[in-house]
């Protein structure tokens, strides 16, 4: 049985850097092999653990979309395509990345989320952990890609208006009776300690932190540096920040 986390929030939030990290702890604690999944049409969740995307769901179906296909004799359009689908997982020892990315028509955005989540479902039943790097805002959650995870990790950074948007993505989750076992909120980006004017807003909207992730200078220079965040050092804010979380996520799986 596998487990399945996703990550969320709006953008600038650090969900890539948070989804990463998590990677990063399942990858130590051996909870592998990992399936990582970018859900963002603005895709970088590759770049950050160090993986080399050549080509995306979004492009295959555009492929289909717009171009003449040669099927080979004997296999239908459905199998040729799951065929093309499987060639966009990018594989590494541990780790194989899936990259949604988006098609070059207007049409092409909402179509990559109904055939990655089902390709996804499908696939990931190989894996020992699943984690998904979702787009910023709620369309994901309305389009249910991330339907039926184990947790489902709310990012905000230190914001106003990203506790805000936490608390209007777990109003969603509500209406529309998604199904996830755990929701937990993550404050991201924290210059020494949580401001009042968000801690106040917080308990306005009901909402209590589960984890507080500092500024971190050895996460900003591996970014700045393009380095995967993979290999940063366990003594790092961040990455002791997402270790206690991601014990906390499995405790309480467990």
């Amino acid at each position: 049985m596998n487990f399945k986390i996703a990550v969320a929030g709006k953008g600038g939030c650090g969900k890539t850097s948070t989804a990463s990290l998590i990677v990063r702890y399942l990858e130590k604690h051996r909870k592998v092999p990992i399936l990582a999944v970018d859900a963002d049409a603005n895709s970088n969740f590759g770049e950050s653990l160090g993986l080399k995307v050549s080509q995306t769901i979004g492009t295959v179906l555009d492929s289909f979309q717009h171009e003449k296909i040669s099927i080979p004799a004997g296999m239908t359009k459905e199998a040729y395509l799951e065929f093309k689908l499987n060639e966009t997982i990018v594989e590494s020892r541990d780790i194989d990345l899936v990259t949604m990315g988006r098609g070059q028509g207007p049409e092409c955005y909402c179509y990559p989320n109904v055939v990655l989540k089902k390709f996804i479902e499908n696939l990931s039943s190989g894996y020992a952990s699943v984690v998904m790097d979702n787009e910023a805002g709620m369309e994901h959650l309305s389009r249910k890609t991330t339907e039926d995870m184990d947790a489902l990790v709310l990012v905000s950074n230190h914001s106003v208006k990203g506790v805000r948007a936490i608390a209007r993505i777990k109003e969603l989750v509500r209406e529309l009776k998604l199904a996830f076992r755990q929701q937990l909120v993550v404050i991201n980006l924290i210059p020494g300690r949580l401001d009042p004017l968000i801690t106040r807003e917080m308990e306005q909207l009901g909402l209590k932190a589960d984890a507080l992730i500092p500024e971190d200078d050895v996460l900003y220079r591996f970014d700045l540096e393009q380095r995967p965040l993979l290999q940063m050092p366990h003594d790092s804010p961040a990455v002791r920040a997402i270790d206690e979380l991601m014990e906390k996520i499995l405790n309480h799986a467990n």
